[in-house]
């Protein structure tokens, strides 16, 4: 039900903010602004993928866990394609996702959330017992699964 919801009032808020602020600031302000964003998430986004094997591979080797860089990066990404889409409120989370502090919080907000979905697993030191015997290919006959 919530995402039927997210579905329809989505777009239709970007509309009525689309028509509000285009009455304020005039069609051709507003297009500006359009365009302008666009231009700012597609800029966002291709300064994230110049470098990040470089950037993953230099933490890792400096000893840091490159998952929070990572993140950063992924959540630009995201404030990226937010910015590019067409739509104010789309432009105003985009911007806010490019602030380091809401980016900060975001990334301890998973990070927290991805623990208590770890601690709520079960534990990967089970031992499971069984028997297995070695099957030579030349021997026995053919599974189906390869060509012989």
């Amino acid at each position: 039900m919530w995402l039927f919801v997210l579905l329809i009032g989505w777009p239709l808020t970007e509309i009525a903010l689309f028509v509000t602020l285009g009455g304020w600031l005039g069609i051709w302000l507003s297009l500006a602004i359009v365009i302008g964003t666009a231009v700012l998430g597609t800029a966002v986004i291709r300064m994230q993928g110049a470098n990040v094997n470089g950037a993953v591979r230099a933490a890792i080797q400096r000893g840091q866990n490159p998952g929070p860089m990572m993140a950063q990066r992924a959540l630009r990404v995201l404030a990226g394609v937010m910015l590019v889409l067409p739509g104010s409120l789309t432009d105003a989370f985009g911007l806010l996702l490019l602030l380091p502090p809401v980016q900060a919080g975001l990334i301890a907000l998973l990070s927290r959330h991805a623990q208590m979905r770890a601690a709520a697993q079960p534990a990967a030191t089970d031992v499971l017992q069984g028997e297995w015997t070695r099957i030579d290919a030349d021997k026995g006959p053919p599974s189906g699964w390869t060509r012989h």
